[in-house]
Order: C-alpha cells, then sequence, then structure tokens
C-alpha cells in the first residue's frame, strides 16, 4: 500500500497525520472480468442449474460491455423477490454432453468517500428501513447481541453516533483469521465468542450489533479486482458494510480491511498506520472492487434447491440432485479472471 508522502509530512508538522492520512488510492479503477465454468465433469444424463452474481451499474461502479456465451439450453438475468439481487442463471438439459459458460463484463469502480456528515440528523421512521433492521439466520439481534449492542451505544444519541462506535469496536475487538474458509460464514453467535474470521464473518458482526443498536446497515459481497495487466482473482471474493445515515445516504465501511492490514503488515492497534486505514475506511473505500450483491438468506429465481442461500458471492451450482462446493473452484470447476483492457 502506497501513500501520499509529501501530504503525510505536512500533516504531521501540524500533529494531525494520523487523523486525515488515507491509503492512497486512484480515483477510479476498470478492467475486465471474466467468469468460465464447465460443469461438464459432474456425471452424465443429469439437468444442471447454474446461478452467478450479475453486477449492475449504480453511483460506485459502472458496468459495460456484457458478454455471455456458452452451450446451455437457455440463459437468462432475474432477481430474488427480497432484495432485487440480479443474477446469471443457465440450464443444461440431461442430454447435453458439455455444459459450459462464458461470462464477461466491463468494470469502472469509483473510490467512494463519504464523510461529509450533516451537522444534524435528519427525522426517520425505522418502519422505512425494516429489511436493514431484521435479523437473519446467522445474526439473531437478541440476546447476547442485543446487550452487547446496548453497551457499545451507551450515550449515543444518533445514528451516525452509534455507527461509529460499533465500527470502532469491530476494528478494536475482531481480528483476521487466515484459516477460515472462503470469506466466512459470518455466524454471529459463534463470532462473539471467538472473534476471528474473514470479511463476511467481520461484517456480520459489524451489521447485527448496528441492525441490534437501531441502525438500518447491510453487507455488500462483491469481488476485488486486479492491478496488474491479467490476474487471477478466482478466489478474491470481499465483502464490506454500509449503513444508512437518514438524510445522507449508504455509508460503507470496512472494518476487515482494517484488520487484514494490521495482520499483513504486523501492526498493533496503536500504530499510526492502523489509525490511517481506521481512518481510511470509516465512511471510504477503494476503487478496487466490483459490488456483486446484498442480502442475506436469499432464495435465487428460479428457486435453488436445499433452502435459503447465507450470501450470494460465488457461483452456485446444482448437478442433477447434488449441489457444488462453490468453495473449491478447481472441483466445481470455475475460474475469474481479470485484465486491465
Amino acid at each position: 500500500m502506497f501513500y501520499r508522502q509529501s501530504i503525510h509530512m505536512l500533516l504531521a508538522l501540524m500533529g494531525l497525520c494520523a487523523l486525515f492520512a488515507a491509503p492512497v488510492s486512484a480515483q477510479s479503477h476498470s478492467g475486465t472480468v471474466t467468469v468460465s465454468v464447465d460443469l461438464s465433469g459432474h456425471g452424465n444424463n443429469v439437468e444442471a442449474e447454474l446461478w452467478i452474481p450479475y453486477p449492475v451499474s449504480d453511483q460506485d461502479q459502472t458496468i459495460t460491455d456484457v458478454q455471455i456465451s456458452g452451450d446451455f439450453a437457455r440463459s437468462a438475468v432475474y432477481t430474488d423477490k427480497v432484495f432485487s439481487t440480479p443474477m446469471l442463471y443457465s440450464k443444461w438439459e440431461k442430454e447435453a454432453k458439455s455444459r459450459k459458460l462464458s461470462f464477461s463484463f466491463k468494470v469502472e469502480r469509483r473510490e467512494v468517500i463519504r464523510r461529509d456528515f450533516p451537522k444534524q440528523e435528519a427525522k426517520w421512521d425505522t418502519a422505512d428501513y425494516e429489511q436493514f433492521l431484521q435479523e437473519t439466520s446467522l445474526a439473531p439481534l437478541d440476546g447476547e447481541v442485543k446487550k452487547l449492542a446496548r453497551s457499545i451505544t451507551a450515550g449515543k444519541k444518533t445514528v451516525l453516533e452509534k455507527a461509529r462506535a460499533i465500527y470502532d469496536w469491530t476494528c478494536e475487538n475482531t481480528f483476521r483469521d487466515p484459516k477460515t474458509r472462503g470469506c466466512g460464514a459470518g455466524d454471529v453467535c459463534t463470532l462473539l465468542e471467538k472473534p476471528g474470521g474473514k470479511c463476511a464473518d467481520i461484517h456480520s458482526v459489524f451489521v447485527a450489533l448496528a441492525r441490534a443498536a437501531g441502525v438500518p446497515s447491510r453487507e455488500v459481497f462483491g469481488l476485488r479486482l486486479g492491478k496488474k495487466d491479467v490476474e487471477d482473482i478466482t478466489t478474491w471474493q470481499h465483502c464490506w458494510a454500509e449503513f444508512y445515515l437518514p438524510g445522507y445516504g449508504w455509508v460503507p465501511v470496512d472494518a476487515a480491511d482494517v484488520r487484514k492490514a494490521m495482520l499483513t503488515e504486523n501492526l498493533n492497534p496503536g500504530d499510526a498506520k492502523t489509525k490511517q486505514y481506521r481512518a481510511y475506511f470509516w465512511g471510504g473505500i477503494d476503487p478496487y472492487r466490483v459490488k456483486l450483491s446484498t442480502g442475506r438468506d436469499l432464495v435465487l429465481n428460479p428457486a435453488q434447491p436445499g433452502g435459503a442461500l447465507n450470501y450470494f458471492m460465488y457461483p452456485f451450482a446444482r448437478v442433477g440432485d447434488r449441489i457444488l462446493d462453490w468453495l473449491e473452484p478447481k472441483n466445481f470447476t470455475y475460474d475469474i479472471t481479470y485484465s486491465a483492457r
């Protein structure tokens, strides 16, 4: 990670470096992402279905040049009924001898900095944000979660004050466990006993505590983008979080990237660089990522077998009566590549 050295020197002289310093990030980043799937080796004379997260344009990213090809019998883009999360769906009939698909898109992603908060919080009705204040199957909002949320936000009156207190607590009390499989399951009750995991774990804790404290919030599931001309990003899935500030909008936070930097750079909580990361990822995220989906406990469209999906960040496939392990891309089989072109 590179830093704005000249700016840091000036701020250090002013005694403000730890407060305002931030990781250097381009204002935007672009490239082409290609998802290649081959389900041909998973048995014969059975139907196969495939669902892939389908990114769309919003205020932070622009998706263009979408290309879909393959030998599927049919394919379409749908959304789920609750979160309106887009997905590419494809199906192969049982007679198919080959099951291949290629899905590519170009993304231009912008750095997000949202910290120009209003001095006075707007009036709001919790009913308008009910979806972002509900518990999920792995994140209850009562019991120990509620008790901890109340403790963290004691004396905090506004949504912004509560969100900041929970962000700070998450940065200070969770840790990155590189042994965690994938991005983690986000089982909040288990995580409160042992708060180590990866990005989905850490932000599931943030979201659960925020919702228990009355702060509308959600996880955002995405994929990191490469920085070289061509890179294999098959296992680069990443989750961050957002909370909703009434009268202002969605504010991103990424406590998981704070903890990742602390681990990889061997930083302590009180180190100046740790403070820099915490300052940057409060209301800021870099452009080296693409948003794929939101929502927990998803029912895909068409509905997948086996009940609700914890979150939708990986390809999901059914071959016959078997659901493939999306955390084993070599056996699934799929790969995801990034190209700067």
